[in-house]
């Protein structure tokens, strides 16, 4: 190989890996060197320099510099010359990818999905690939070789010789990234978005805020006929999307939060100690504020960062007011304030209302059928003196 090749590799691999032109040159003298090392066992402190202008390489060691022919390296020499400059460009061809994904981190990539590997979706980057694992993908999204997809660069990290690159759907950041595609207000920064909460697949609420009064943040999102959203949703496949206005102050977060359900202001009860409120809601407005399986409720607790309880005014009261636990117990008290008579009774009764109270719920199976003087009427009828058991005794002495 001669100078001029040596420098037309350089500019090649420059061009076609985005490698550094110093790096190359730094790799093909190591890769000198070593084969160099080999082939004269010379020491640790030879050193090959290559020019950058006219490809000419150069040794120096303690005995001073002096010019080397690459031709007397010899076939075997030259072989691991040649592997190990490849080896160092591959390493060089993974720190420039590293370094370029390590900075989108956040951002979304296009890329088609080329196969699947294990549990994970292999997507074709062009230059590398990504990689979308199970638990990064949306329950119910399914893919299939050759298929468009956008995700969210969530990890970048070196894999041996190799830049493994993680990829998610699920990521609150992809519904910020494609508002941010869609709507130009988000990207001239006139609209702000301050936060984004979802269950993916299903549900997601976005509050934004204005910093132009004059430009209504919520509109702007949607779009005219709702086409911005309608955009954002076909990307994510149906997906729900809540936008509801931010607001610093806590009650009114929580108030556009719950949105659909109608909430007052004043019936919201924020407890600072303990980074909880409680909201009181109409009967008929409870199911919304809640939401399917307590989402709505849940998605605004995550929006708001405070953990929010939904009451009736009915629940509220009576929970401050004690009502609920205690009625039982005074329904308890007023069936056992008779104690002086009751217990008494179905043992042995004292009236004739008493009485009849004990034949009525002797065919039922009541205990007290077997206290004294109610399983026999006749003979307790007149030990008891009752006016209806000595009616009945009386009737059969006049049939004796």
């Amino acid at each position: 190989m001669n100078l001029e090749d040596i420098l037309r590799m350089i500019d090649v691999l420059h061009r076609e890996k985005d490698i550094p032109k110093e790096v190359l040159f730094q790799a093909l003298e190591a890769a000198i060197g070593a084969a160099v090392k080999k082939r004269l066992g010379a020491g640790e402190d030879l050193i090959v320099s290559i020019d950058r202008q006219t490809g000419e390489p150069t040794i120096e060691d303690d005995e001073g510099e002096y010019e080397f022919d690459l031709a007397e390296l010899g076939r075997i020499a030259a072989q691991a010359c040649k592997q190990t400059f490849l080896q160092k460009v591959r390493e060089a061809e993974r720190d420039v990818l590293y370094d370029e994904y390590e900075a989108r981190v956040g951002s979304l990539i296009n890329g088609q999905v080329q196969r699947f590997e294990n549990d994970s979706l292999v997507i074709n980057l062009g230059r590398t690939e990504a990689y979308l694992p199970r638990e990064e993908r949306v329950r119910g999204e399914t893919f299939a070789p050759g298929d468009r997809i956008r995700a969210i660069v969530l990890e970048v990290r070196k894999d041996g010789p190799r830049v493994r690159i993680i990829v998610s759907r699920t990521h609150p950041d992809l519904v910020r990234t494609l508002f941010n595609l869609e709507v130009p207000e988000i990207a001239d920064d006139i609209i702000e978005i301050k936060r984004v909460v979802r269950e993916p697949g299903y549900r997601t609420k976005m509050a934004v805020i204005s910093q132009d009064p004059k430009i209504d943040c919520i509109g702007a999102c949607v779009g005219v006929r709702g086409s911005r959203i309608k955009a954002v949703i076909d990307e994510l496949r149906g997906e729900r999307i809540d936008i509801i206005r931010w607001s610093d102050s806590l009650e009114t977060l929580i108030m556009n939060g719950l949105k659909p359900a109608v909430i007052h202001i004043d019936n919201i009860y924020a407890d600072v100690d303990a980074h909880s409120a409680v909201v009181i809601v109409d009967e008929d407005q409870q199911s919304l504020a809640i939401g399917k399986k307590g989402q709505n409720v849940r998605l605004a607790s995550r929006l708001c960062g405070w953990d929010i309880d939904i009451k009736t005014r009915a629940e509220f009261e009576a929970e401050n007011l004690g009502i609920a636990p205690e009625d039982p117990d005074d329904d308890t008290d007023d069936l056992g304030g008779s104690d002086d008579d009751g217990p008494q009774a179905p043992d042995a009764p004292r009236d004739a209302g008493d009485a009849e109270g004990a034949d009525d719920s002797k065919p039922a199976g009541d205990p007290g059928g077997d206290a004294p003087g109610a399983g026999a009427p006749d003979e307790g009828a007149d030990d008891n003196g009752m006016p209806k058991a000595s009616a009945n005794s009386g009737s059969q002495g006049a049939e004796g």
